[in-house]
This record gives C-alpha cells, sequence and structure tokens, in this order.
C-alpha cells in the first residue's frame, strides 16, 4: 500500500484532488480536519480534556463542543490555541495509524492523508510522500471568494500564515498544479500515481 500526505495552501482544490483520487483510484482518503471533528465529539477521546481545559461554556444546548466558540476562544490565544493543539493532534494522528493499518489489513492499494499541518506535525512518519497541490494565488482568491464569500482581507490574513510555496516545495517530493484546467490537474495525477 502507497501512503500519500497531500498539502497545500488554503484554496488550493485540495478537496477536489481527494475526491478524484477516490473515484478515479479507489484511494481511502483520510483527512486530519475531519478526524479532528469526530474526535471531539461527546464520548470521544478529546472531549473531556477539552472541557476541561477550556470550561462548559465551550458547549452548545445539546452539550456538543461548540466549535465557533471554542475557535473564538484559542484563535485570540497563541498559547490557548497551542493547548488545544496538544490535546487534538496527537490523538488525530494515532487514529490515522491506526485506520492506515487497516486499510493496509483490508487490501487497500493507495491510502491518502490531508492535513494543513502534514509538515509541521512530521506526518513523514506515516506517509511514503507528500503532494504539494500549487494553485496561482489568484485563483486562490477568486476560489475563495466564489466558494466560501471570503473578503480579500480575510484572505491575506489566512495567506499569511500559511507555509510559503517554497516551504512547500522543499517539503514535497511531488507537485501538482491545480490551475485553472482541471483536466490537466488529473494528467499529472495520473502520471504520479503510475509508478505505483
Amino acid at each position: 500500500m502507497k501512503t500519500i500526505g497531500i498539502t497545500g495552501g488554503v484554496g488550493a482544490g485540495k478537496s477536489t484532488v481527494l475526491g478524484f483520487l477516490e473515484t478515479d483510484f479507489q484511494a481511502v482518503v483520510c483527512e486530519a480536519d475531519k478526524v479532528a471533528h469526530k474526535l471531539q465529539e461527546p464520548g470521544e477521546v478529546c472531549y473531556e480534556e477539552i472541557i476541561e481545559k477550556f470550561g462548559c461554556g465551550i458547549l452548545d444546548g445539546d452539550g456538543k463542543i461548540d466549535r465557533k466558540k471554542l475557535g473564538n476562544i484559542v484563535f485570540a490565544d497563541e498559547k490557548k490555541l497551542q493547548r488545544l493543539n496538544r490535546i487534538v493532534h496527537p490523538r488525530v494522528k494515532e487514529y490515522i495509524r491506526k485506520k492506515k493499518e487497516e486499510e493496509k489489513e483490508a487490501g487497500t492499494r493507495i491510502f491518502v492523508v490531508e492535513a494543513a499541518l502534514l509538515i509541521e506535525d512530521h506526518y513523514e512518519e506515516i506517509c511514503d510522500e507528500f503532494w504539494y497541490i500549487h494553485t496561482p494565488d489568484e485563483v486562490r482568491r477568486k476560489r475563495l471568494k466564489e466558494s466560501r464569500g471570503y473578503t480579500d482581507e480575510r484572505i491575506d490574513g489566512i495567506m499569511k500564515n500559511q507555509k510559503s510555496e517554497k516551504q512547500f516545495r522543499n517539503a514535497c517530493s511531488v507537485v501538482i498544479e491545480n490551475g485553472e484546467d482541471f483536466k490537466e490537474t488529473c494528467i499529472q495525477i495520473k502520471e504520479a500515481l503510475e509508478s505505483y
């Protein structure tokens, strides 16, 4: 089984690439963000500890963690964000490791991990290689305005906090160009997978 880590800036079209890998190559995709949300549900491993650290004020009427309330706390304070990450990230990684083993036993050929902090959280321990989904900034901006209704100011703020193109390229062995023409992107993905 080949394990690919996928990363790239906001608006790069990673979700579209993941969808293509699932439908055309029967890849099993594991998105770290979705895993993190799952592990914060009541009864899951991160739930109690997050409440212990951030208080009951972060809960909604159903006793679930209100991600908006929690986000307002942690994004205003770097130390609190780090505290939350220390609770969530190791458990997300552990979950992905287990999932990888299960898929390997099930005979899956391609296992894909998508994580915003793929490089920072050392996912090379899990992945065979990293792919960088590169998209020109103007295309990313256009996508974010159309799909999410983001303003230029909000986009600037997000992009400023992400890795530079050089950092992404240095950390990844495969670069997939994902501009305006997705057919071109598909050709590159097929070529990158032909070696497996």
